[in-house]
């Protein structure tokens, strides 16, 4: 079986000025509202700590942030407008506009997937597998286990169901965002195995809806600079999302330690070829024919890529 290794390197990038957002120093006086989603993992680090330092205070964001543990609710959210945006994938995005909803991912985000294995698993050649179908899990248990076992899926989007369903014996393995899936093994029940993306990328976003993105841009905007702030901080010092991500995830603090972090980054997206890439695996994978192309799934005028 191959074995990959989660290699963090720290690479300090010029820190980017956003299209659309006020430099002045002062808070701007009009301040605007704005509401997303997020999962419970270390993506959030940078959204956490802005709030938390008064980033978004500072630009005249009032942000709501609202914590799904399924994704399933995420998605209802969403597309009733219940929130104006949510940390998601590339492939939920893809799914979501060929089916006839508008989604658009503005920057990608930091994750951090183990595959958790139940204590007393016995290589086998073939394999069960606990995930999410339309989600980056399930594009990652293929480039991961794909060559090495004849998988199984089960589809759970619930975590914490997904969990139990590893610890009673349902399934050999689950995909988990970390640090649920430190979490998830802090008892010793659970085996943490650590993989990395081959193109080096973690296709989660951030993206908002067509509403939102129409009625909202200068709140996104914000977003957007109040993020790139926190992610500066978190480059310099990524042990400040471990203190954070236990208390706004309601954590065990005994995991501290062992939350593996992510190299964190400004707001950025990936180059079109990654999105092709995401995009076939979608229609190959799911059986869903893709009337797309890689512009369709991302708007690009909140971050700088140069």
């Amino acid at each position: 079986m191959k074995c990959k290794k989660l290699v963090a390197t720290l690479t300090l990038i010029p820190t980017l000025i956003l299209a659309g957002c006020s430099t002045s120093s002062n808070a701007p006086e009009e301040t605007l509202s704005l509401k997303i989603g997020v999962m419970p993992a270390v993506d959030t680090a940078p959204i956490y700590l802005a709030e938390e330092k008064g980033y978004f205070d500072e630009l005249g964001l009032d942000l709501t942030i609202e914590l799904f543990n399924n994704a399933g609710d995420r998605q209802t959210a969403l597309q009733t407008h219940a929130i104006d945006g949510a940390m998601t994938d590339l492939i939920a995005v893809a799914t979501n506009i060929n089916g006839g909803f508008d989604l658009k991912a503005t920057t990608l985000t930091d994750g951090v997937f183990p595959v958790l294995v139940r204590a007393g698993y016995e290589e086998t050649p073939e394999i069960k597998v606990a995930m999410m179908e339309v989600s980056v899990s399930n594009f990652l248990i293929d480039e991961w286990l794909g060559d090495d076992y004849t998988i199984e899926k089960v589809f759970i989007n619930d975590i914490p169901a997904r969990l139990e369903m590893i610890k009673s014996g349902q399934v050999d393995m689950g995909l988990f965002p970390e640090p649920m899936a430190s979490n998830g093994a802090a008892n010793g029940a659970l085996e943490k195995r650590i993989y990395t993306p081959e193109d080096g990328i973690c296709p989660n976003v951030m993206a908002f809806t067509d509403k939102a993105l129409t009625e909202k841009e200068e709140a996104i905007a914000r977003f957007h600079e109040g993020y790139n702030k926190a992610a500066q901080d978190l480059m310099e010092n990524p042990d400040e999302a471990r203190t954070l991500l236990i208390e706004k995830l309601n954590l065990n603090p005994a995991i501290q330690d062992d939350i593996i972090l992510p190299t964190y980054s400004l707001a950025h997206l990936p180059e079109e070829a990654y999105i092709q890439k995401i995009m076939d695996w979608s229609s190959e994978t799911l059986n869903q024919e893709l009337n797309l192309v890689p512009s369709n799934l991302i708007e690009g005028k909140f971050v700088n890529n140069d």
